[in-house]
């Protein structure tokens, strides 16, 4: 029983070592989503583009869309908004923009520059519609295909990197029918 006790100190560091191994594969970016293979959250939210109207979920069927969240206080989301004309104009990509707890004529000035990659923008001034989504903060992005449901989320700017290593492969998929 004595010897048992002199191993114990071993063994425990073998498991703590093998933890921490399993823990350098992992990377320290990627964001579990809960919306994960699940509709979109129910939203019905002002039309940046069109004062007095309202969007809703039906924005974002029929086909393969990336929902992202921007906001000019970002700097972020600068950094990605030349990559998210390049998609509309280049790749063809629908993108539903949310714009977040930001101030609506600053929005609309800021897409008057520097383009709008968006085929609609919902204003989510309070964050409620953010909270649903579960974001931690601006940008992120959702791949959602055509029925609504999510299918990705991306915490952080988009970029040709991303896009090409995990948006674009499911995203043709998606538009070619795939489930």
């Amino acid at each position: 029983m004595g010897r048992l006790k002199l191993f114990l100190p071993l063994l425990v560091f073998a498991v703590l070592a093998g933890f921490f191994i399993k823990g350098l594969g992992l990377d320290p970016r990627a964001l579990p989503s809960a919306l994960l293979e699940k509709p979109l959250p129910e939203f019905t939210l002002p039309n940046l583009d069109a004062p007095g109207q309202t969007l809703d979920n039906e924005a974002v069927l029929g086909a393969p869309t990336l929902v992202n969240v921007w906001a000019t206080w970002c700097p972020s989301c600068a950094v990605e908004h030349n990559f998210l004309n390049y998609l509309r104009e280049r790749e063809g990509v629908t993108i539903i923009g949310v714009n977040y707890k930001d101030n609506v004529d600053k929005a609309r000035v800021w897409l008057s520059e520097k383009g709008n990659p968006y085929r609609y923008n919902v204003v989510d001034l309070d964050g409620r519609f953010g909270i649903d989504l579960g974001i931690t903060g601006a940008p992120e992005t959702y791949l959602v295909d055509a029925e609504g449901v999510v299918q990705m989320r991306y915490q952080g700017p988009l970029d040709r990197h991303v896009w090409e290593q995990k948006f674009k492969p499911r995203y043709l998929e998606l538009l070619m029918g795939g489930e």
